[in-house]
């Protein structure tokens, strides 16, 4: 494990340093400034904010978004032991995408604030791109309506005692939300191109305030999916087994579907809608090492970390100076490695058969 670790380490600071060099402005166009301030005093001004103001918190945005999505597919692969579960089975991102399209009605698309087209000389301007006050707005409606949404579900489900109702349950709430937005959004048209750059995620307006709050609550998660690893290794071994070792699973399940909710929210509010990192990240890891729940959380969340900070770095640089939508190229990359896993576990069990 300490290799895996440290591996996982140097390839997000490898990846940090590729990141702060991509992006609209090349690379050449700022290390000279940089190096030599005293020539144009301007230029390096410029350059400074550039790495020092936008990418570099980008960055670090991209990694702490991706580890807290690698965190909780951990925690909903164990807690529904499912290696197909991913961090959104509870209705999160549905109630994170009505939120944003609530807020995004009542100011009415918001024309003039947010942004229209989503690629403008490499920057995409998304939802978060317009100002604090409507950005803050936006985040919080996407964080509450995922919270909301749990909360639902777990309503629906009557509690956290059994495992298959609370996941038909998430997908109950996250078909009606989903429904719902969808109709919000017939009735306020105007709103649609800033709900795709939401449903496309991004990562290009995350500042220091965001990465500041999402590395808080990873540590606060990380903190805590430690203290719960051996909740998710009872259960893996059935209900019965986990009783025998007198866990009280209901409150500990309720505390998991808390850092699950959280970690979601957190990111989703954020960044958007990222689709497969959380559900990647953990198999990535399963590939590599066998390990307990405990130490598969943290090291998904640091797998999740380097891939999202890997896919907005390629999102910069395939069509620069223009850019794609991050999660986008999460879905194509994801749901290749996915069809590729299948394709081999296939392999795997016709060749048992013979």
């Amino acid at each position: 494990m300490p290799f895996l670790v440290w591996s996982l380490v140097l390839l997000s600071l490898a990846l940090t340093a590729l990141g702060v060099c991509v992006g609209s402005t090349g690379f050449e166009n700022l290390i000279g400034p940089l190096l030599h301030p005293e020539l144009d005093p301007a230029a390096t001004a410029m350059a400074q904010q550039i790495v020092g103001e936008i990418r570099l918190p980008r960055t670090l945005g991209a990694w702490t978004a991706g580890a807290l999505l690698g965190l909780a597919g951990a925690v909903a692969q164990g807690l529904f032991r499912n290696p197909l579960a991913d961090p959104y089975l509870l209705g999160s991102a549905s109630g994170a995408s009505l939120g944003v399209a609530l807020v995004l009605a009542v100011l009415g698309g918001g024309a003039g604030m947010l942004g229209g087209n989503m690629m403008n000389g490499g920057v995409p301007l998304s939802v978060f791109s317009g100002s604090v006050l409507v950005r803050l707005g936006l985040t919080g409606a996407a964080f509450v309506g995922a919270v909301l949404a749990v909360l639902l579900t777990l309503a629906l489900s009557k509690g956290v005692h059994h495992t298959l109702r609370l996941l038909l349950a998430g997908v109950v709430v996250g078909v009606v939300l989903g429904a719902a937005t969808q109709l919000v959004l017939l009735f306020s048209p105007d709103s649609l191109q800033a709900m795709q750059a939401f449903m496309l995620g991004s990562t290009a307006f995350v500042g220091w305030t965001a990465c500041a709050l999402m590395a808080g609550v990873w540590v606060l998660c990380v903190s805590a999916g430690g203290l719960l690893g051996r909740v998710l290794d009872g259960l893996s071994l059935g209900e019965a087994t986990a009783h025998s070792l007198g866990l009280p699973l209901g409150s500990l399940r309720i505390a998991l579907v808390g850092v699950l909710a959280l970690a979601t929210g957190t990111a989703v509010a954020q960044t958007g809608l990222i689709a497969f990192v959380g559900l990647a990240a953990p198999h990535l890891v399963r590939s590599v090492i066998k390990t307990t729940h405990g130490r598969l959380m943290l090291l998904a969340s640091l797998m999740g970390g380097a891939l999202l900070m890997a896919a907005d770095t390629l999102a910069r640089w395939l069509i620069a100076p223009q850019e794609l939508p991050v999660g986008v190229l999460t879905a194509v990359l994801g749901g290749g490695y996915l069809l590729w896993l299948m394709r081999r576990n296939s392999r795997g069990f016709a060749g048992g058969g013979q």
